[in-house]
């Protein structure tokens, strides 16, 4: 028997058949650069393009593994758009006569010394996202694709290191476990793997010998304890310590076609929060009961124009379809703030997170949202659809995106167009002032959903993204928690309702106290769907509500 010890990066006792996960050697082409104009031309273009993929891979993280993860990849675009890596880049081009992928290389390197060097072992742990956002550009610049595994059978992926981008894409039916030789506990590709609920274990030395391919081995993430061609003893030990693991597993496929009832019979709809078509297996092996967040803007996220009336009717028309008669509430348009597209050549702001996004720059570009509303309500047609308008402040601009759906409706009546006529409006309610005019907010709109993440970030004037505001930034403050009941109570005087779809649905501390407000959907990621099942089904919600919403001081 051979035993390894690493780091145990996310529990769990695995056994599988070993696989050593070799990337393709990238070298580096060192030339002079003649044209200093035309290298640095490349890297700029190289750059927007990692950007836009890195936001892809956001919202892939948000769905796979929730907000946290998502903000890994937010924080590499950071990186790749940072201004010192800018000019460290643009100096060694124009000063030094680097061509592009040198002066990346060399960059890259200097910034991961910068951190190894630091003594926080979390700050040291950022060198390897360095190393993965200098990775992405250089492989764009040289026209690489990215490794991919195309394994016939599950296995145990060993590795030097895994970057957080490699580690989001893997298919987690065909990865029993990762180990790594390097690595740590406080790395981004260490809670990647905790959020996707994959055992790992990290700084295993040792692990990455030729002659390990193949065989056995049983990685237990919890210890950090690797074992190859394990005795009798250690097998007894770590299959015992795995029936206990799937016995808990159970308890969650246990929940699989129960209701999500209350234990006084109250009904709560879960659903689920998705980003496109590629989630929707996941919504059905998990049971979610429709979509309460389809986020629209990954259309033009990933395209290098403005997609087209078509472009988006097929995408709609798709993923409605494929609900078979479940509703599907879509957000229009949410451009802007961290979400950027050059093609909408938006200006410069001081401050997006309060500038031209979502609804603004609708209102503002009526061309922009007329496709995209003409799209939606030619895909009511193939399904039960709702639209969802995002960052809402006053009435007034509810009533002017609902004028614009009239005129839309309108012509495609005209043309012959088949579309639903009763399709529900919604209202996001993501700010404390559209918190504060829920009331007259609640006599228009066909229902509310609210975006806790960005109502936590403006009730509180603190940046969500911001590392150092963690200890600032509280989900659970009151203020946030009161705002919810306020809009609640509005919705709920005109007999209509509303959904929770922000990262706060998933919490189940607050579950009880979402439904002693009377909250009536719940919308999650689609592994956290039967999680939440399970909680709502303890839940009786005669016993406390008075309690929990006087300590709420409502």
């Amino acid at each position: 028997m051979i035993s390894i010890q690493g780091q145990g990066a996310s529990a769990g006792v695995i056994c599988g058949p070993l696989y050593l996960f070799r990337r393709a050697p990238a070298p580096i082409a060192v030339d002079v650069a003649e044209d200093p104009g035309a290298e640095w031309a490349r890297f700029k273009a190289a750059q927007t393009r990692a950007s836009a993929q890195l936001e892809a891979l956001a919202q892939r993280a948000l769905e796979r593994a929730g907000q946290e993860a998502a903000d890994l990849f937010l924080t590499h675009q950071l990186l790749a758009e940072d201004l010192d890596l800018e000019d460290s880049v643009q100096r060694m081009i124009r000063l030094d006569g680097m061509n592009a992928e040198a002066a990346v290389d060399a960059t890259s390197r200097h910034f991961m010394q910068f951190f190894l060097e630091m003594e926080d072992p979390y700050m040291r742990a950022r060198a390897a996202d360095v190393q993965d956002v200098g990775r992405r550009l250089l492989n764009i610049l040289a026209g690489r694709v990215e490794a991919q595994l195309d394994l016939e059978f599950p296995v145990v992926l060993v590795s030097d290191d895994l970057a957080p981008s490699e580690t989001i894409q893997l298919d987690k039916s065909k990865i029993l476990a990762f180990v790594t030789e390097a690595g740590s506990i406080t790395s981004h590709t260490a809670i990647l793997a905790r959020t996707m609920g994959i055992p790992a274990v990290v700084a295993a030395e040792g692990i990455l010998h030729p002659q390990y391919e193949g065989q056995e081995v049983f990685v237990d993430g919890e210890t950090g304890e690797v074992f190859l061609n394990a005795d009798e003893p250690t097998r007894a030990a770590l299959l015992a310590k795995r029936e206990t693991q799937q016995r808990l597993a159970l308890l969650l496929h246990d929940l699989k076609g129960k209701p999500n009832e209350t234990l006084d019979g109250r009904m709560v709809q879960v659903a689920c929060n998705i980003s496109g078509p590629e989630d929707l297996p996941a919504v059905k092996a998990n049971e979610g009961n429709g979509i309460g967040l389809l986020r629209s803007e990954l259309l033009y996220l990933q395209t290098a124009s403005c997609p087209t009336e078509e472009e988006q009717f097929c995408f709609y028309r798709n993923i409605l379809e494929q609900m078979e008669g479940k509703l599907v509430v879509i957000r229009t348009l949410d451009i802007g703030a961290d979400k950027q597209v050059d093609y909408l050549q938006l200006p410069a702001e001081e401050n997006p997170a309060l500038g031209m996004r979502a609804v603004r720059l609708c209102l503002t570009r009526p061309d922009l949202f007329r496709v995209q509303l003409r799209a939606l309500y030619r895909a009511s047609a193939c399904g039960r659809m709702a639209i969802l308008l995002p960052m809402i402040v006053s009435p007034w601009e509810f009533e002017a995106c609902r004028d614009l759906c009239c005129e839309v409706q309108a012509e495609l009546a005209a043309e012959g167009i088949p579309f639903d006529k009763n399709v529900p409006l919604g209202v996001m309610i993501e700010t404390p002032a559209a918190a504060m005019m829920s009331e007259e907010l609640a006599q228009l709109a066909d229902f509310f959903s609210v975006g806790t993440n960005d109502l936590t970030q403006y009730t509180l004037a603190c940046d969500r993204q911001s590392g150092v505001l963690d200890r600032f930034y509280d989900p659970h403050h009151p203020a946030v928690l009161r705002m919810i009941h306020r809009a609640a109570d509005s919705i709920h005087r005109y007999g209509k309702w509303i959904g929770i779809c922000g990262e706060l649905a998933g919490d189940q501390q607050l579950t009880e106290l979402f439904l002693a407000m009377g909250i009536d959907e719940l919308s999650v990621s689609p592994n956290q769907v039967l999680p939440l099942r399970g909680t709502i089904r303890s839940i009786d919600t005669r016993l406390n509500r008075e309690r929990l919403l006087d300590e709420l001081g409502l």
